[in-house]
């Protein structure tokens, strides 16, 4: 969560924030010859940014909490990509590679060849084939002009917007010509994924990569987003790469009928020792200098605040707010933060009118844990509203509360949420420290089980550490195997 003031209007919509960024990607460089006679080829040009993408290149690092610093992570991606390039059909193009801080599993590209990869797919990759076939998967977007067309289809898009919502007369119609226009785009970004993985197993191959990287990375990014089942995906950072690239058993089993072709070449380089070592220690999951959560406690260290959120419920770190909600769906939670004048009283700006429907008889003045607070009541169907705002120094925090129904459960549940927010303790700010992975050496007597046990504030354990390492339900580790768990 991005500690900033905001004072925009919420409606009771407020609880759904966000929607995914556009996919495409690259990156690159060149050099490379053929014997006897080096056969010169042309340079990589360098990317030709333009305003627009500038601002785009903003939005993406405000977005995904900006660049990852790591040599040796970027040093890696380097090489893969000198290779990728100097094997494409377009050894001249030049790519840009930006390492963002997120633990979203997610990569694309702008036209221009600007190519963004989050930490967290490469902390869910394995060996370098499998990063490869991300990369080359992305180079081809670029290489088949994809990115530039389908920022053309989203102008054409919003046109057929503007023009039928004027039509307005005829409802039938308007929703028709919208439909099309939405079919259209979602059936060419699906054949645009094929064509890509076409194009982007081939590159990994004459590279010299194992082929059937994409296929094993591709099957890893379905368990992952299945471990994410039933969370609801409500800040961009959040959206994974199958949001963006739609994935299915079909797209998997193409990518592995692709490779099949490439199988007696010597493209098997997997080159895992390598990998592993280069992703060592990389942070896994949220930054703790945004805030973080650990189960149902949100903590923010560099703020030095805590809350708990009301039992069953789970809480999601967006780059806006704290987001909960409780399993079911019938109550959820935002938790934010704005600027309040310091002329204005608590139980004023809660009846200021950024929140429609405010029962004002409700407002009252409180004190919670030493913090100057105020309450209030606001509904708008289907849901009841129940607001907190707590001052702290110069920022002012707010505890959204909605429930479907209003019962003495949600009351407490509001009521005891609040209550739990209490500076950090110099201690437990001095402890907090973002998750990492941690590269081991499976010794005699580990199993799945009990590596997975080792791990530290993730859920589900076991399947994550499957995940992880690409393990399917069955596969056990075996001796000297080297794995990758997740620690403090």
């Amino acid at each position: 969560m991005t500690m900033v003031g905001c004072c925009s209007r919420i409606a009771p919509a407020l609880l759904c924030v966000g929607l995914a960024l556009g996919g495409c990607s690259d990156m690159g460089k060149l050099q490379q010859a053929t014997a006897p006679m080096p056969t010169p080829r042309p340079k990589p040009a360098m990317v030709q940014t333009t305003p627009a993408s500038d601002r785009e290149h903003e939005r993406i690092l405000a977005t995904y909490g900006g660049a990852y610093e790591d040599p040796q992570l970027e040093g890696l991606i380097s090489k893969i990509v000198d290779r990728l390039v100097a094997a494409s059909d377009r050894p001249d193009q030049g790519y840009k590679v930006t390492i963002l801080n997120s633990g979203a599993v997610n990569a694309f590209a702008l036209p221009t060849g600007q190519l963004y990869v989050t930490r967290g797919l490469i902390a869910l990759a394995n060996d370098t084939s499998e990063l490869s076939s991300v990369l080359s998967h992305e180079m081809a977007h670029v290489l088949a002009r994809h990115a530039a067309i389908r920022e053309d289809q989203a102008r054409q898009a919003a046109v057929v917007t503007r023009v039928v919502s004027d039509m307005g007369n005829d409802p039938d119609l308007t929703a028709l010509a919208l439909a099309k226009t939405k079919l259209t785009m979602a059936s060419f970004s699906r054949t645009q994924e094929f064509e890509a993985d076409g194009i982007g197993v081939g590159i990994s191959a004459k590279a010299k990569f194992d082929p059937y990287g994409a296929a094993r990375f591709l099957s890893s990014m379905e368990r992952n987003a299945e471990l994410k089942a039933g969370k609801v995906a409500i800040d961009p950072r959040a959206q994974d790469f199958l949001s963006s690239h739609p994935a299915t058993p079909e797209r998997v089993q193409n990518a592995a009928a692709i490779a099949k072709q490439y199988v007696s070449s010597d493209a098997k380089e997997h080159d895992r020792e390598t990998y592993l070592a280069a992703v060592d220690n990389i942070v896994y999951g949220e930054d703790p200098s945004e805030g973080f959560v650990r189960g149902r406690r949100f903590l923010h260290p560099k703020l030095g605040f805590t809350f708990q959120a009301p039992e069953n419920f789970t809480l999601d770190n967006t780059a806006q707010a704290v987001i909960g909600v409780r399993e079911g769906g019938a109550q959820a939670m935002r938790f934010d933060v704005v600027r309040v004048p310091a002329q204005q009283t608590l139980g004023d700006y809660l009846n200021s009118g950024w929140m429609e429907n405010v029962d004002k008889s409700a407002t009252e003045e409180l004190t919670i844990n030493g913090f100057p607070a105020a309450s209030t009541t606001a509904s708008g169907d289907p849901w009841q509203f129940k607001v907190y705002a707590l001052r702290v120094g110069n920022d002012v925090y707010r505890f959204i509360f909605a429930s479907r129904q209003k019962t003495t459960e949600s009351e407490r549940n509001a009521r005891e949420a609040v209550n739990s927010f209490r500076r950090l303790s110099l201690e437990e700010i001095q402890s907090a420290r973002p998750l990492r992975i941690k590269v081991i050496t499976v010794q005699p007597g580990d199993t799945v089980e009990s590596l997975a046990h080792r791990m530290s504030g993730v859920d589900r354990p076991i399947e994550r550490f499957r995940v992880l390492n690409g393990l399917d339900a069955r596969a056990q580790v075996k001796v000297r195997d080297r794995v990758k768990i997740v620690v403090e």
